[in-house]
C-alpha cells in the first residue's frame, strides 16, 4: 500500500508533507531506520531527485516526519480546564489514552525515537522528545495547582513520565499486556 498518487503539480509544501506523510506510511511497516531514500520515492511515487529536492538527506526527512507525530502528541495531550467537573484522575486517563492512541498508530518510529543509539537519534529528536515530556509535565504541574512547584515536585514528575515512557516502550515492543490493562482501562 502507498500513499495516494500525488497530483502532477503540488505546492512547494504540499510535496514536503506527501513525502512526510510516505514516511509515516513506511514507519508504520518498518523500523525507521531500515527506510531508504528508494523506498520513500517509491512509496510517495516521485523520483529520487525530486526527494532529494525537498530534504538534503534522510534524517533531514526523518527529523521532519517525527516532528508530525511530536507536534500530534502535544496537540492531543491536553487537560481540561480548572473549572472541570472531572475528576483528575480521569483527566490523566484521558489525557494518557490519547498519548497511547497517537503513540500505538506510529509505534515503530515512536520506539526508534526513543531508543538509545537508534540510528534515527540525533540531537534534533532528542529535543523532539524534550518538547513532549516538558509539555506533559507542564500540564501536571498546572493540573497540580501549584504555582511555584518545589524541585522535588518536579522531580517527581519527571520520573513520572521517563517511568511511563519506559512502560510504554516495553509494551509497544512485547505487547504482553492488553492495552485496556496497559492504560488502566
Amino acid at each position: 500500500m502507498s500513499v495516494a498518487r500525488p497530483a502532477r503539480r503540488m505546492s512547494p509544501e504540499r510535496r514536503r508533507d506527501h513525502l512526510v506523510a510516505a514516511a509515516l506510511e513506511l514507519y508504520a511497516r518498518m523500523p525507521p531506520e531500515q527506510v531508504t531514500v528508494d523506498d520513500v520515492s517509491r512509496a510517495a511515487d516521485v523520483s529520487r531527485a525530486l526527494f532529494y529536492r525537498y530534504f538534503p538527506n534522510l534524517p533531514s526527512l526523518h527529523v521532519a516526519a517525527l516532528s508530525t507525530i511530536v507536534d500530534e502528541l502535544i496537540d492531543r495531550i491536553s487537560l481540561p480546564g480548572s473549572g472541570s467537573d472531572v475528576l483528575p484522575t480521569e483527566q490523566l486517563r484521558a489525557a494518557l489514552d490519547a498519548f497511547l492512541d497517537t503513540v500505538e498508530r506510529h509505534a515503530q518510529a515512536y520506539v526508534a525515537l526513543l531508543r538509545s543509539g537508534s540510528v534515527i537519534a540525533t540531537g534534533e529528536t532528542d529535543a523532539l522528545v524534550d518538547a513532549v515530556r516538558r509539555h506533559i509535565v507542564a500540564l501536571l504541574v498546572e493540573r497540580s495547582g501549584l504555582e511555584d512547584p518545589a524541585p522535588l515536585h518536579l522531580m517527581t514528575l519527571r520520573g513520572w513520565v521517563a517511568l511511563t515512557e519506559g512502560a510504554l516502550l516495553s509494551w509497544l515492543q512485547e505487547r504482553a499486556v492488553p492495552r485496556a490493562e496497559s492504560s488502566g482501562g
